[in-house]
């Protein structure tokens, strides 16, 4: 029996992904009611095909957290001017910078060679975000997001959290495992696995030890390799998971029409594959 509300909502999130992308000259034009500041650094990795995306993204973040110290986007290398100039155009918060000119530091040239010359484009790519992630600098609270994140109005929980004395990094939950069991030494290593689409880090964390594991134990990194670096550093930071009831990452609603998460109390959404139509069924909320 063909599922007619999940494909119902599948040609729906096209069609408004469709619209949204045409529109996006006018949409970064069309003022956000925002003007709270919040002590915060924001990141986000993306390319040239997540434009669209991205906007949303930090429309979404300005709309429900409130405007930071910056945001950040990081480009894979593949960002014309023309969407940096769009991308600038949402707040005079954002700017757009090029990955190398992130990455600076000790990285190991094991690091390089991926991010210059792994023949897979998507994990080539997942290897200069990490190069970035463990030069940045971190003096205010710092939040890392994926561009496929929407926030939410119960975002005032991120601000609670950055404006705690707690010092410890906080992670999003994974629904499922996702990680490369080749870098794993032992099975509790495997529990609570970590998304590496959003965290919060008060203090820069030890990426090394985790990494050192790529070059001692696999040929070629995949690519959940990176963030399964991610989910060890985090662990070995003593890193507490976000409450997934607010933070959510799940894919329990993929066949159904509507959502089944109140978008009235939750804080974020990470909208990976499964769930990725749902991302343009849920602007402006």
């Amino acid at each position: 029996m063909v599922n007619i509300g999940y494909h119902s909502a599948r040609l729906q999130g096209k069609l408004n992904c469709f619209i949204y992308t045409k529109a996006i000259n006018n949409i970064v034009d069309f003022p956000l009611d925002q003007h709270r500041k919040v002590n915060i650094n924001v990141y986000s990795f993306s390319c040239q095909r997540d434009l669209a995306t991205q906007v949303a993204n930090i429309r979404s973040f300005i709309r429900h957290v409130g405007i930071p110290n910056k945001f950040t986007v990081i480009s894979d290398g593949s960002y014309s001017s023309n969407s940096s100039r769009i991308l600038g155009k949402i707040n005079s918060c954002v700017d757009v910078v090029e990955w190398k000119d992130l990455a600076t530091g000790d990285i190991p040239q094991y690091i390089w060679d991926y991010a210059f010359h792994h023949p897979q484009k998507s994990v080539m790519a997942m290897w200069r975000r990490m190069a970035v992630l463990m030069s940045l600098p971190i003096e205010q609270p710092t939040i890392y997001t994926d561009a496929d994140i929407l926030f939410f109005p119960g975002a005032d929980e991120i601000i609670n959290l950055c404006q705690s004395d707690d010092s410890l990094p906080w992670y999003l939950p994974d629904c499922l495992a996702s990680l490369d069991e080749r870098i794993l030494l032992h099975d509790h290593e495997k529990i609570n696995p970590v998304n590496a689409g959003f965290f919060l880090l008060k203090k820069q964390i030890d990426w090394l030890s985790s990494l050192n594991r790529v070059a001692e134990l696999v040929d070629s990194p995949i690519y959940f390799t990176d963030q399964t670096v991610v989910h060890l550093a985090m662990h070995n930071a003593q890193a507490k998971p976000l409450n997934p009831e607010k933070f959510v990452l799940s894919v329990d609603d993929q066949f159904s029409y509507s959502d089944k998460f109140d978008k009235r109390k939750i804080a974020l959404r990470h909208y990976v594959n499964d769930v990725r139509h749902r991302f343009w069924l849920n602007l402006g909320n």
